[in-house]
């Protein structure tokens, strides 16, 4: 499973609760300003990719991302990630307390923080059959 953290555009509450809910064999990647990586306790073989200015993250993410079969969790509301959830050839899922209408309409969305904490453990169960 692929896990594409967009640090900048998520609150870090929100990003604890995913993380919280994930498998332990899971490499998470994350990508956004110093301050927003830094907010997250991150799991130790984390890829953290600093990156500040205009869509710098997003760039970064992107360039992380690895087409594939594999379910993608994605964790972002920026509509710059509706093309790449909605051609992603596996099962997507969206992670955001404010996900852009665009991303709304190609994938699935899930607020960890509003909706109950178990769907995302039984989506992660469910696609990885853990």
């Amino acid at each position: 499973m692929q896990v594409l953290v967009d640090a900048d555009n998520v609150d870090p509450t929100r990003v604890t609760l995913l993380l919280a809910a994930l498998p332990e064999d899971v490499t998470v990647v994350a990508a956004g300003r110093r301050s927003a990586l830094e907010a997250v306790v991150w799991p130790a073989d984390a890829r953290l990719l600093p990156a500040s200015g205009w869509q710098r993250a997003d760039l970064a993410l992107a360039a992380a991302y690895v087409p594939s079969d594999d379910p993608l969790l994605l964790v972002s509301g920026d509509s710059d990630f509706a093309l790449l959830a909605g051609r992603h050839p596996g099962p997507v899922l969206v992670v955001s307390e404010a996900p852009s209408h665009r991303l709304r309409a190609v994938v699935p969305v899930h607020d960890p923080a509003v909706d109950d904490p178990g769907d995302l453990r039984r989506w992660v169960d469910a696609v990885t059959g853990g």
